[in-house]
């Protein structure tokens, strides 16, 4: 077997800066243990190592605090939010966490989004072409529903999409797609599937 040539890839680094070459500012804002938590609209509380609680606003680089309200500077909690939200640990401006309605990881939504509310992963939107995974035939989502495949009756079988036949090897609980056939005219059909039978491609309507 070939072994690796070393490299920077198998030295041991740490990953988190060094206080020692930075600012106070950005030292404080690394190390100090604060909370942050967000209020919306791009505003964060923030819980300082002090005691004291100031709100940060970061598309204005904003902060009640002494330091920046006073002295003007980029204070450590306006640091300390960006720092934050760069690594994921809060939502950024203009967005929340929600739960994915699919698989049930964290993610991000805007904050003024109704649901399903769906990950990066399981996100279909409508006009996006996607595949049957029973019979390969390629689909145009119309939209995602609210309704689980134990939920969702079709109307032409008087059954639930969990109980067709063809949909027995994916879970009761998939939030329901409805879909249309490539090249079914004007006026398309629309049809039920559940979320797991469709594979996503990175193809859409418009570039059909």
């Amino acid at each position: 077997m070939t072994e690796p040539l070393p490299g920077h890839t198998t030295r041991k680094t740490a990953l988190a800066p060094d206080p020692r070459t930075m600012d106070e500012r950005a030292a404080r804002a690394w190390t100090e243990r604060m909370a942050v938590r967000p209020l919306g609209r791009g505003r964060y509380a923030v819980d300082s190592h002090s005691g004291a609680t100031y709100v940060v606003d970061l598309p204005e680089s904003r902060c009640t605090c002494p330091d920046h309200r006073i002295r003007g500077e980029r204070c450590k909690h306006i640091r300390r939010v960006a720092i934050e939200v760069t690594s994921h640990r809060v939502p950024p401006p203009g967005k929340r966490r929600a739960r994915c309605a699919q698989c049930g990881v964290e993610t991000f939504v805007e904050e003024d989004s109704e649901g399903p509310w769906l990950c990066g992963t399981c996100r279909f939107e409508p006009g996006d072409v996607v595949l049957d995974r029973e019979t390969g035939d390629r689909l145009i989502v119309a939209g995602v529903t609210t309704s689980r495949a134990d939920e969702y009756v079709i109307d032409a079988t008087d059954s639930t999409v969990a109980a067709h036949e063809t949909n027995a090897g994916y879970p009761d609980g998939d939030l329901v797609v409805e879909v249309s056939y490539l090249g079914d005219g004007d006026e398309p059909r629309t049809y039920a599937f559940p979320h797991s039978r469709l594979a996503a491609t990175d193809q859409r309507l418009l570039d059909i």
